[in-house]
């Protein structure tokens, strides 16, 4: 195949299938209880210098929770897929836990407004930037899902994003077409909250995927964030409805309200008033390192976190407001 061109960007991990095979063939496969603490998994399957993916879109179904404790943890120096990133972004940020980064949608929170400490933290100098778009990104990780080292697509062609980015363009040995091969994204650990999931790993969450399904495929460790635990038999009755079935699955932590301050589809609305806290703080950088101080180093969980900011009452009013707008749908 002849290559055209090619970006500037770092290619931060290998897409070598054979290699992320290996891996895989030698993973613990086995239908067994993987129940633990939010803080015993990040401790034993997220390191430093890890590549880092999260599950959710934007402010939806988000593992806030798992983002939290990384940052108590203090890991650093990890690679991370900036794919619809927005308040995950600005907490991994403000701990500055990656110096490797592939940017598609990061900095802002959506209608919300930029983050000033993403900003200022990837303005310092010390984060490495390779570009794609989000579908950019989407592809490099169905490409690890499928087992193959790239996949051709029609995106970035033309733009500044290719040229920042580590993709490369060839000519299609059947049409003579462009076309640019987008190299394959193997995770080293993942983390995806949903709605419900088995002690085994079995997991179950409503809403659009965007590229979940292929990230939990894609990602060498995976750790489960579930609003709730459920039985393996109700898994057993209705098993069309498992999303991520269990041989992909590392860790299983139970965290209610996990995606807090953001939004879980039909379970409570993001809360607003807190994230625009998050943004105006951030602007200001000792007030920051109180706040941070405050709502994440001070808090042994999640749980404290939400206490500090309304507990029980604010999560009642926001899962008020959630089925309100579903019934206005």
């Amino acid at each position: 195949m002849e290559i055209i061109d090619q970006g500037e960007g770092t290619l931060f991990t290998d897409p070598d299938p054979d290699k992320a095979r290996f891996f895989f063939r030698n993973k613990d496969r086995k239908m067994v209880n993987k129940v633990m603490e939010l803080k015993t998994a990040i401790a034993k399957f997220v390191h430093d210098g890890d590549y880092l993916g999260i599950g959710g879109f934007g402010a939806n179904r988000t593992p806030v929770a798992a983002c939290h404790e990384i940052v108590r943890q203090g890991r650093k120096n990890m690679g991370f897929a900036g794919h619809t990133s927005t308040h995950d972004m600005q907490i991994l940020s403000a701990g500055e836990v990656y110096d490797r980064l592939d940017a598609a949608y990061v900095v802002g929170l959506e209608a919300r407004g930029l983050s000033a400490c993403s900003r200022r933290y990837l303005e310092s100098g010390k984060v490495d930037i390779t570009e794609w778009t989000n579908y950019g990104l989407t592809v490099r990780m169905k490409a690890a899902a499928q087992g193959v080292p790239y996949l051709p697509a029609r995106n970035l062609m033309g733009t500044d994003t290719f040229r920042k980015s580590a993709a490369r363009m060839a000519k299609c040995p059947f049409t003579g077409k462009k076309l640019v091969l987008l190299p394959a994204l193997y995770p080293d650990v993942a983390v995806i909250h949903v709605h419900e999931a088995d002690v085994y790993g079995n997991s179950r969450f409503k809403g659009i995927a965007v590229s979940d399904l292929d990230l939990a495929s894609a990602s060498k460790r995976l750790i489960i964030t579930a609003e709730r635990l459920i039985s393996n038999e109700e898994i057993k009755r209705d098993p069309g409805s498992t999303d991520i079935p269990y041989y992909l699955v590392d860790a299983v932590c139970e965290v209610p309200y996990g995606a807090y301050p953001g939004t879980m589809p039909y379970e409570y609305f993001s809360d607003e008033d807190h994230l625009r806290e998050w943004l105006s703080v951030d602007k200001d950088l000792d007030k920051f390192k109180e706040f941070l101080q405050r709502n994440i180093f001070d808090c042994k969980d999640h749980e404290d976190y939400i206490g500090l900011n309304g507990g029980l009452r604010k999560m009642r009013e926001l899962r008020t407001k959630e089925l309100l707008l579903q019934k206005e749908d």
